[in-house]
């Protein structure tokens, strides 16, 4: 029987509205995208908005999920490790969450546990209803507290992971269903996302699937008040009009998100559908016309780049794409800070072990970037890329253990240090340059959890005056995010300086690297950082090292083929792959390499 005190009560309940983004007929329809890009709109209409993802998941959080698995795992400033969609919630509304803006099963069900423990619960039968339930609500609400400064927000998106059907999800769909009682029907909304598919062998669109996803979420009490439908073709209103009758919904509430060739066209397509206005008079919310100018500078760069370039991201873990989602995006920023369209180049680390891999792999390439991961496998090959960087003198970025193997690499290449190692991967290895971190070693060791034990969240650093890290950031203070176990080892920090690879930024008691660099002389661009500057690129708004990194690729670029124009020789694996043909943009319009690599080519 439900405790009638589990309900909130009218008087309680906060301000802000809710809006809840499911989503049915199969997974990866693009709901996170969908709830990030109406955050947008509606902040666009100066209405503030807080976003949250729940995922059904019963791991606590994604810390230990095995990236091929789930993606990326993205850092937040408070150190939480959380679903690759908080990532699409900051990059879109330009906001830094907290680890409030993810919740888990296994989360919920830790926390009714632990009180059931503590004897709250007063001797009653722990159940799914209430007791889950209330604390899904709770979580769910969280949001809606007041910031630092006393706001409150005026709507809260929340994303419920998984497809409308699964027995994961039921808990929370039941505890979005309470929260538009609680509230009541006018504060709350449900945007659905659902899938349109084409059959070729009937020269049909279907509509039939998202009939039977509605239908499913109609029979445990919720109503979907808008519906996004995806689909790879234009929708004609015949569908729309047939959606809405079978489904209930309001004409001008079923919307049409077609495949895109950018992910920054969704919030102007979801606009011209007229999803934002619609839950605006819906929720009764005060509003502005949306502000597009910050929207169309970016989506001018996107579509309509000066200059090309390809990057090569090196990587464990290539064959998902998610599981570097934030360094991609990131790349792509900047280049959108340069005018310039990136292609990426996606490098497994293990082809490139060996010097005539590294050349087959990365022969053309403007740039290169090295990314975090754990474990022995592709070690080798992130420091044999990371030798062909340098020696080809090839702009370069290492991000967290990109860090460490380019500390690796030039111990063994440049100091002579040849069995030099992380203490990750050779426990026993008679020169140390990467070692465990202090604080870490007893969890390693098997005396603590794996979980939320790294060193995790936002930490400063204080960089080197004229250091090349100092002059890109244009300050002497940093702060990032961080999420590793393993340091530079200092005693070596001297003799890799004697090298030309010396430390450009410390914590701020001096104790931990955070960011090294090869001296100018070696190269124009070889930097790394132990942080994740990933995690704090904004597609308007790029983040200063890979802003750096494509203009250091642009300027390669330009050199190189000079060097060719001029009939100078070229080395093998120096010349852009295709600087000397054309190409096709996203916006469908042709690129001449020859131009965007000449020397009167604009870069801004």
């Amino acid at each position: 029987m439900i405790n009638a005190a589990s309900r909130l009560q009218p008087t309680q309940v906060p301000v802000p509205r809710h809006i809840f983004v499911t989503g049915g007929v199969v997974s990866s329809l693009g709901k996170g995208l969908t709830a990030a890009s109406l955050g947008r709109l509606l902040r666009a209409r100066g209405i503030s908005v807080v976003m949250q993802k729940l995922d059904p998941y019963i791991n606590v959080d994604p810390g230990t999920m095995n990236p091929f698995q789930h993606g990326e795992v993205f850092v937040t400033d408070d150190g939480s490790e959380t679903d690759l969609d908080i990532g699409h919630y900051e990059r879109f509304l330009d906001v830094n969450l907290s680890g409030k803006a993810n919740a888990t099963t296994g989360q919920v069900y830790s926390t009714v546990i632990a009180k059931e423990r503590r004897g709250e619960y007063l001797g009653d039968t722990v159940q799914v209803i209430p007791h889950i339930t209330d604390e899904i609500k709770r979580v769910m609400r969280a949001q809606a507290e007041p910031d630092d400064d006393g706001n409150l927000p005026d709507v809260i998106i929340t994303e419920i992971g998984g497809t409308v059907g699964d027995i994961e999800s039921q808990p929370f769909l039941e505890a979005a269903r309470q929260v538009r009682a609680d509230l009541g029907r006018d504060n709350v909304a449900f945007v659905h996302v659902s899938l349109i598919p084409f059959l070729p062998a009937a020269g049909e669109l279907k509509t039939k699937p998202t009939q039977h996803s509605v239908a499913s979420l109609r029979n445990i009490g919720i109503q979907p008040d808008a519906l996004v439908l995806r689909t790879d073709r234009h929708l004609p209103e015949g569908i729309k009009g047939k959606v809405a009758l079978m489904c209930d919904v309001d004409r001008d509430a079923v919307v049409e998100c077609k495949d895109a060739a950018s992910i920054y066209e969704v919030p102007p397509t979801l606009h011209r559908e007229g999803l934002d206005a619609y839950l605006v008079q819906r929720l009764g919310l005060t509003f502005r016309d949306v502000d597009w100018t910050e929207w169309n500078s970016l989506l001018e760069r996107v579509h309509a780049p000066k200059h090309r370039l390809e990057v090569a991201l090196v990587g464990k873990y290539v064959d998902l794409h998610d599981a570097y989602l934030s360094v991609s995006e990131a790349i792509r920023h900047g280049g959108f800070a340069n005018h310039a369209r990136v292609d990426i180049r996606w490098v497994a680390s293990d082809v490139c072990e060996t010097p005539e891999g590294a050349q087959r792999a990365l022969a053309g390439v403007d740039a290169i970037v090295v990314p975090g991961g754990f474990g022995v496998r592709g070690i080798e090959g992130k420091v044999g890329a990371l030798r062909w960087a340098r020696e080809h003198r090839v702009p370069t970025l290492g991000l967290c253990l990109g860090l460490q193997c380019m500390v690796i690499e030039a111990a063994r290449n440049l100091l002579g240090l040849s069995a030099a190692s992380s203490t990750e991967m050779e426990p026993e290895t008679p020169d140390p340059v990467v070692a465990t971190m202090d604080s870490q070693r007893q969890i390693l060791h098997g005396d603590g959890n794996l979980g939320g034990t790294m060193r995790l969240g936002s930490y400063p650093a204080v960089l080197t005056e004229g250091s090349i890290v100092a002059e890109t950031y244009g300050t002497n203070e940093v702060s990032e995010r961080h999420r590793h176990r393993f340091e530079v080892n200092n005693d070596y920090r001297e003799r890799l300086a004697s090298v030309g690879l010396r430390v450009s930024g410390t914590s701020p008691d001096g104790r931990l690297t955070e960011f090294v660099e090869l001296d100018r002389s070696q190269h124009p661009y070889y930097v790394a950082t132990q942080a994740h500057p990933e995690f704090r690129s904004r597609p308007t708004r790029a983040h200063p090292l890979f802003a750096a990194l494509v203009r250091a690729g642009l300027d390669r670029r330009r050199e190189v083929y000079a060097s060719h124009r001029r009939g100078e020789h070229v080395v093998p694996g120096d010349e852009p792959a295709e600087c000397f043909t054309t190409a096709s943009s996203d916006s469908g319009d042709t690129i001449n390499y020859a131009d965007a690599c000449s020397d009167d080519a604009d870069n801004e």
